[in-house]
């Protein structure tokens, strides 16, 4: 497999999962907590997030066979719903919507919100079966996505543990504009997920 795949798969795993986005909204969410208790959270969702898409990784294209559903098929409903989110990005709904979850009551944030749906959401869940399923679940290259989507969650964590920060040197505009630009990259990338789901298809040139 060319590395560039490798490169490819991270940087979409990390448009999806947009840590930079999820830093303030981890703010929010622990306001209040102490730093020990904050760190613990932050491992804990970063831990079940990688159990959720490790588990949609492996085992995620048996459950579309056994439901009869082609991976063409997902791949292109995957780019869809990867566009969609890359619309809520440009048009901010997305960080709105995390924003009012971030508000509501949450005694302990680690596996909901924030493990999923923020960090192993629906769109990440379809990144890693669409990513194994490109790489013709080929076992070295399965693990070698896998450690993609470590990194991607390393970050996270980073994100996490340095949310504070980040959010008073980037401030809520600089945000907004990293996570436009993400934005444009997820649809762009999205679009390449149609066409290769179209291509198998037939139905679009080589």
């Amino acid at each position: 497999m060319d590395p560039t795949f490798y490169i490819s798969a991270f940087v979409t795993l990390f448009v999806v999962i947009d840590p930079i986005g999820l830093a303030p909204l981890f703010v929010a969410l622990t306001q209040g907590i102490d730093s020990r208790a904050r760190r613990a959270i932050a491992f804990r969702a970063a831990a079940i997030a990688i159990g959720l898409l490790t588990l949609f990784g492996i085992f995620g294209e048996q459950v579309l066979g056994f439901v009869g559903i082609s991976m063409p098929a997902f791949r292109i409903a995957g780019g869809i719903l990867l566009f969609l989110t890359a619309l809520d990005m440009l048009f901010e709904r997305r960080t709105k919507r995390r924003e009012d979850q971030a508000h509501e009551d949450r005694p302990d944030p680690s596996v909901f919100p924030l493990a999923t749906p923020l960090i192993a959401g629906p769109g990440a869940m379809a990144t890693m079966i669409l990513l194994i399923g490109a790489a013709g679940r080929e076992p070295v290259a399965m693990v070698l996505i896998h450690l993609v989507m470590l990194a991607v969650i390393g970050v996270v964590l980073l994100m996490f543990l340095a949310a504070g920060l980040i959010e008073r040197a980037l401030g809520r505009t600089g945000i907004n504009v990293v996570t436009r630009l993400l934005g444009m990259l997820l649809a762009a990338l999205s679009v390449q997920f149609v066409l290769d789901g179209l291509r198998d298809f037939g139905l679009a040139p080589v």
